[in-house]
């Protein structure tokens, strides 16, 4: 071998050595969308390309729209439920929770086929005022007493914020700029992303039980959670065959993460005791399967709640929402 060769193949070897790394790392990176989210107190993030293929969407009879809805997509020709591919969601505590914003304001990155004149255009008639930020149009639309931004960030991005100030829209726009940067983002994300399993279709990080937070206390479905509202978790949801839901806090302390270990394991024995009546469908099939299979451990500082839904209820939910037309109810007859 000549030393023209060996020159070439080190050469070879070290590109594909460097492009082996960078898809490492690229695997291992937040998605881009979640990148550009601003500092938050929580993120929350889905990916719904593999849930549309995992319930056969596309499928699935096209539910009745609400005639406001209808107008928008008439208008812009976009259909959330079709054309969103991936959501970023942060979350920003307000200082007053009786303000327009509630107690939770939100900045959002929707990726999709989203983009475009006709989406543009209809911007332009909603909005009240404008402003144009590193080379990007600012629509700035009235909403409840507050104001909502949206601006499009790249040619499948839209960017979303109902916070009081501009700033959080202006820090999306540029965090753009360097978003090639695989480990770039809040320092939400540098805390705490690399506790996310890998190939999660969704996840949440930081205190990502805001919204549903009522007096200081976690509630979903009335139930109020042994969790605190300003709690940090992580909660994950991935496919491996079946559906893996994945919950974990850090508490203050282990003796603390004891005692919300063993309330929650409480809180999960007696909802599978509630569950035990209800009537059969895939609703309540699916609830009751989940906490079948929901366990709680505790490991130091860290409380850890598992429950696995099967690809039958899945396959099920599907069923259920598109009925073969020889089990569809006819219509009544007009008066």
């Amino acid at each position: 071998m000549n030393r023209r060769t060996r020159r070439t193949l080190l050469i070879v070897a070290g590109v594909l050595l460097l492009l082996t790394v960078a898809i490492f790392l690229r695997s291992k990176a937040p998605p881009e969308a979640a990148r550009l989210l601003p500092e938050s107190d929580g993120i929350i993030y889905f990916n719904l390309k593999p849930v549309r293929t995992f319930t056969h969407f596309k499928d699935l009879k096209a539910p009745d729209r609400e005639p406001d809805y209808q107008k928008f997509v008439d208008a812009t020709g976009i259909d959330w439920e079709r054309d969103l591919d991936q959501v970023a969601i942060a979350l920003h505590r307000m200082p007053d929770p009786k303000g327009p914003n509630g107690p939770v304001a939100y900045s959002m990155v929707l990726v999709g086929k989203l983009t475009g004149k006709r989406l543009n255009a209809w911007l332009e008639s909603h909005a009240a005022s404008h402003e144009i930020y590193a080379g990007h149009m600012i629509y700035n639309i009235p909403s409840q007493d507050r104001t909502v931004r949206v601006t499009q960030i790249g040619y499948d991005m839209v960017g979303v914020s109902n916070t009081p100030s501009p700033e959080q829209i202006h820090s999306m726009l540029d965090r753009h700029r360097t978003a090639a940067v695989p480990f770039a983002g809040s320092s939400l994300l540098a805390q705490h992303y690399h506790d996310v399993p890998l190939l999660s279709l969704a996840w949440g990080v930081g205190q990502i039980g805001l919204p549903f937070s009522e007096s200081g206390a976690i509630k979903v479905f009335g139930l109020s959670l042994p969790l605190e509202s300003d709690s940090t978790i992580i909660a994950s949801l991935r496919w491996a065959g079946s559906l893996h839901l994945r919950i974990e806090e850090i508490a203050p302390s282990e003796e603390k993460a004891a005692s919300q270990a063993a309330a929650l394991a409480t809180l999960v024995t007696l909802a599978r005791g509630f569950t035990l009546p209800l009537g059969e469908n895939s609703a309540n099939n699916g609830l009751k399967e989940l906490l079948k299979t929901a366990e709680v451990t505790q490991k130091q500082d860290r409380v850890l709640v598992t429950a696995i839904l099967s690809p039958a209820f899945l396959a099920s939910l599907s069923e259920e929402s598109n009925p073969p037309a020889n089990q569809i109810p006819p219509s009544p007859p007009t008066p």
